[in-house]
């Protein structure tokens, strides 16, 4: 199992820095919520320092020490509709526009700063492709539909980017589960198999565009057989584990697997 080395840490002030300082930053989380600020929830994060397997370096920067931030953004919506022959999982509605929902800010990143490794089980760097170099992989364009647990779905997107099967092949590993993490302190956790076999990739094209910002750009995971929080925006990186570990979001109470065909919303579903 991959360690961490870090201190208490929390997710709106991680500050720009290689995907190998995010992973040291990445650590459990602990949420107690506050008080609710005019129909926002507000909560406090903590995290834990679990242990890493590798020397520290002096550049790397933490955390700060606690944030109150809004859980998800508001402000969006959708009309039901179910076009002619079109299946959607159950309790969903299909939406023509693409909502956003975040927690905190959205990272800022120079295209020169963004990098992307894959760190195998024992915490060694498996692989590391800087942004110019991702560019050089093998492309693909998936055609998906996504599915949010707020229960909007979106219909027949187009991305463009680098199947995960891509950017494992060549990694030797026995993992059987997978920590993708991403800037802002988000992670979400992943049985290996659900990653390969051309279900997953890293995408940085939406529609024939550059991937924005607000859905995840430079690059974000795109996991379209499960609800769309797992597709983590702003990914940088992907750690294989022995061991499965809840990432950002199922901390916080949703489904650790998240099959939008079985309704798994949440913890219980």
């Amino acid at each position: 199992m991959l360690a961490h080395q870090g201190h208490a840490c929390h997710v709106d002030s991680l500050r720009r820095l290689p995907f190998t300082v995010a992973l040291e930053n990445f650590c459990r989380t602990r949420v107690s919520y506050g008080a609710r600020n005019q129909g926002e929830s507000q909560m406090r994060v903590e995290r834990e320092q679990p242990t890493l397997g590798v020397t520290p370096n002096p550049r790397w920067v933490f955390l700060s020490e606690v944030v109150s931030m809004t859980v998800v953004s508001r402000g969006f919506g959708g009309r039901f509709r179910r076009p002619n022959g079109e299946v959607t999982p159950p309790g969903q509605y299909v939406v023509d526009d693409f909502p956003v929902l975040t927690a905190g800010p959205t990272p800022s990143v120079t295209l020169d700063e963004w990098d992307f490794s894959i760190v195998d089980e024992t915490g060694s760097l498996a692989a590391h492709w800087t942004w110019d170099d991702f560019l050089t992989l093998p492309t693909e364009s998936p055609v998906v539909d996504i599915h949010c647990v707020t229960k909007w779905s979106k219909l027949r997107t187009r991305w463009e980017g680098v199947s995960v099967d891509t950017l494992l092949d060549g990694v030797e590993s026995s993992a059987d589960f997978v920590l993708a993490v991403a800037d802002g302190g988000y992670t979400a956790n992943f049985p290996l198999a659900d990653l390969t076999g051309g279900r997953a990739w890293v995408v940085y094209g939406y529609e024939g565009e550059e991937l924005d910002p607000e859905h995840g750009g430079p690059a974000r995971l795109l996991v379209p057989h499960l609800y769309f929080w797992k597709s983590a925006k702003w990914i940088r990186g992907l750690m294989l584990r022995n061991e499965d570990e809840p990432g950002f979001w199922e901390t916080l109470g949703y489904h650790n697997y998240g099959d939008p065909w079985r309704e798994q919303r949440y913890w219980g579903d």
